[in-house]
């Protein structure tokens, strides 16, 4: 099992990136927001993998931090859900907020990954809301909630849902009241 990369980042795409460790130029898929994360290309990158072994292919995927790994793991041990569902997953918030959607069983906040589906949502509820353990998570989901609200109206103001995401994740996550979050977002958004 290859459990971390340390290497020169050689090439990032949406959904992998390329490390280049002694020679060898490993390609590793990821979610969205974990490739927007990585440092510039020619950087030194440090990963943690899971090698996902079919019967036509050998997949390596990678996060920058153990806890996403582990909460990969913790979905691709769920019947019916593969690597890539558990990355559509994942690109959908951080693995805090995810969980923190679990834990209060919030099937509609998990729909929002291409592909999966009210009952896939509820299986990954009833399989992983006792095994996982998130601060606050009440809290959480409704700063979720009024998030995907924010990003609805910021489309409806014609920024792109991505654009509307990324602003919303640079905002100071002290700042939870909706107004506040609209106005710094419009001022993010507005800068570019």
């Amino acid at each position: 099992m290859i459990y971390s990369l340390k290497g020169i980042l050689a090439e990032k795409q949406d959904s992998f990136f390329v490390v280049e460790v002694g020679g060898l130029a490993f390609e590793v898929r990821s979610s969205f927001k974990a490739v927007k994360s990585l440092p510039p290309i020619g950087e030194t990158v440090k990963i943690f993998t899971h090698l996902h072994v079919r019967e036509d292919a050998l997949e390596l995927y990678g996060f920058l931090n153990k806890e996403d790994l582990n909460f990969f793991e913790m979905l691709i041990g769920i019947s019916g859900i593969g690597p890539k569902s558990a990355l559509g997953i994942m690109s959908v918030e951080t693995t805090g907020k995810l969980k923190a959607a679990i834990i209060e069983g919030r099937a509609e906040l998990l729909t929002k990954a291409s592909g999966i589906g009210k009952k896939t949502a509820d299986r990954v509820i009833l399989e992983l809301r006792n095994k996982l353990k998130q601060e606050g998570s009440g809290s959480i989901v409704g700063l979720m909630e009024s998030d995907q609200d924010i990003v609805e109206a910021l489309a409806n103001l014609g920024y792109t849902k991505s654009q509307a995401r990324e602003a919303l994740s640079k905002i100071d996550s002290k700042t939870t009241k909706m107004e506040e979050r609209i106005k710094e977002a419009l001022k993010l958004l507005k800068s570019k």
